[in-house]
């Protein structure tokens, strides 16, 4: 069976004069997703889109089978965490989620098991009833995650969810994302941590000014862009010798020199052509120590699709 999958097919949403997003096509498959863009790019008006809490101006969405228009049907798949702190201070942990879960027909008793367990997977079993108006700014971001999560939904939708986390709870947080997603669920992600992006997430969505800039796993989409220089630091034993000897190649743009002449750092237009340069050179009997990417990560294919600070 073809696994279940959220579709965005030419979608575009308006507040007003002002874009939202604009003719987004998207299929996105099980796993963990990133929305990563600055703010304003858009992210939050996806997030809102597949909750069905706004609706497309044009297009249509498909949220594993089932349309934001459902909102009876699509609520008991979804948990939606938005990164705006909006829980009643006067309630306790266990009482905001419980009778939250109250509203999908669970009964009491029900309702307070499956608060209970969510808020032990986030580690907040010690706090459930005492009320929220004295949790940390990080204890308010767990419960809101615990609520996200206390009805096993196939969908969970989280913006910004690792704010305002210390490193143990985060680290745990993740962890569950992933075996969220290794069940075959979706986890998807807003974000511009691009970092944490880079480290958790199956594929990434990069959007700007309301549009789809690129998508796909972080590596291959980064090896999509062939007219941006790939960068590499070579350490080698004779780097002077080794860059007049690359300085030749048509696909290198540039080479500098590291200050302690062992090594050197390679733009290339050709990673596979910048490979078979120093192979060639290995052979010639320049010792080569080690070749290693310099710029596979998400911050320098974002800074480079969108533009620091655009």
């Amino acid at each position: 069976m073809t696994a279940p999958t959220v579709i965005f097919d030419e979608v575009s949403k308006f507040y007003g004069e002002v874009l939202g997003v604009n003719r987004v096509t998207l299929q996105i498959p099980p796993g963990i997703t990133s929305l990563v863009g600055p703010n304003g790019s858009g992210k939050t008006t996806l997030l809102n889109l597949m909750t069905g809490l706004i609706h497309p101006d044009a297009g249509t969405i498909s949220l594993r089978g089932l349309s934001p228009r459902d909102p009876e049907h699509l609520m008991r798949i979804t948990g939606y965490a938005t990164q705006y702190d909006s829980a009643p201070r006067w309630a306790t942990g266990l009482s905001f989620i419980a009778t939250g879960l109250l509203l999908f027909g669970y009964s009491r008793a029900e309702a307070e098991e499956k608060a209970w367990k969510a808020l032990e997977r986030l580690g907040l079993t010690e706090a459930a009833n005492r009320k929220m108006a004295g949790y940390s700014k990080g204890m308010r971001q767990r419960v809101r995650l615990a609520q996200a999560i206390a009805h096993e939904p196939d969908l969970l939708l989280l913006d910004e969810p690792l704010n305002g986390l210390d490193p143990l709870i985060r680290a745990d947080t993740i962890a569950l994302f992933r075996m969220w997603a290794a069940q075959g669920r979706h986890v998807i992600i807003s974000s511009h941590v691009l970092q944490e992006v880079d480290l958790i997430s199956d594929q990434v969505i990069l959007i700007a000014n309301g549009m789809i800039v690129a998508e796909g796993k972080i590596r291959d989409v980064r090896e999509e862009i062939h007219e941006h220089p790939c960068q590499f630091i070579i350490r080698c034993s004779n780097a002077s010798k080794v860059a007049a000897l690359l300085f030749n190649e048509d696909h290198i743009t540039e080479i500098r020199l590291n200050e302690d002449r062992m090594g050197l750092l390679v733009m290339t237009k050709s990673s596979e052509q910048l490979s078979r340069s120093i192979g060639r050179i290995a052979l010639d009997g320049y010792g080569i120590d080690s070749v290693i990417p310099a710029d596979e990560n998400v911050d320098a294919l974002y800074e480079y699709l969108i533009g620091e600070g655009k």
